[in-house]
This record gives C-alpha cells, sequence and structure tokens, in this order.
C-alpha cells in the first residue's frame, strides 16, 4: 500500500498503448490522477468509462449524502490515488499492448502489468 501512495511516485508519467485489432491508440496517465481529483466523476465520462463513472457516482452519492457533501470531495480525492490504474487495467484486459520497451517498463514499474 506505501507504494501505491507514496508520494515520489505522485508525478504523471504518460504511456503508450496501441490496440491492433481495433486500430486503436490511447496515451494514458500513470501515477495520481489529477483530473480525477478536479473533475470528479466526469474523468471516466469524457474518456468513455462508464463502468468507474458509475461507481464513483454511487460511491459520491452515497457518502456525500450524509455528509452535506463533503463525502463526495472526500470520495474524489480517494478516487484519484487509484483511478489510472484502475483504467490502465482495463484497457489491457481490453486488448491494449505497451508501445514500445519505455512504456511496458514505466508500466512494470508502477506494477500495472
Amino acid at each position: 500500500l506505501w507504494k501505491i501512495l507514496s508520494f515520489k511516485k505522485c508525478s504523471v508519467i504518460s504511456c503508450n498503448l496501441p490496440n491492433e485489432k481495433r486500430s486503436a491508440y490511447k496515451t494514458v496517465k500513470i501515477g495520481y490522477s489529477w483530473t480525477e481529483m478536479i473533475f470528479g466523476f466526469w474523468t471516466p465520462v469524457f474518456r468513455g468509462d462508464f463502468k468507474w463513472a458509475s461507481v464513483i457516482v454511487l460511491a459520491e452519492i452515497l457518502f456525500g449524502s450524509f455528509t452535506w457533501g463533503g463525502g463526495a470531495f472526500l470520495v474524489t480525492f480517494v478516487f484519484a490515488f487509484f483511478y489510472n490504474r484502475l483504467y490502465v487495467g482495463d484497457m489491457i484486459k481490453q486488448g491494449f499492448k505497451p508501445a514500445d520497451q519505455n512504456s511496458f517498463n514505466v508500466l512494470k514499474s508502477y506494477n500495472y502489468i
């Protein structure tokens, strides 16, 4: 858990993930998701990741309703630590692979693959 939350690894790094079967190419961020923290559930919506968007919305409603909205901010803050990892994991399950050795090494060093 300390490895995931380590502040020296909170910088944002990009990796390239092509999917040859679908002729798709995505550049994904590795590390802390600042966009998730700022925009909340809108980040997965704009990325087309509706599974995690719905999970975040439900968690924000659940925790926000009991805390007059403060819990919703807490949910986005916590999800920001994990969202990029979840998103990259889903991309790899869909058939995306690292484009080059550098992308592979970065994903491996952050324990994404």
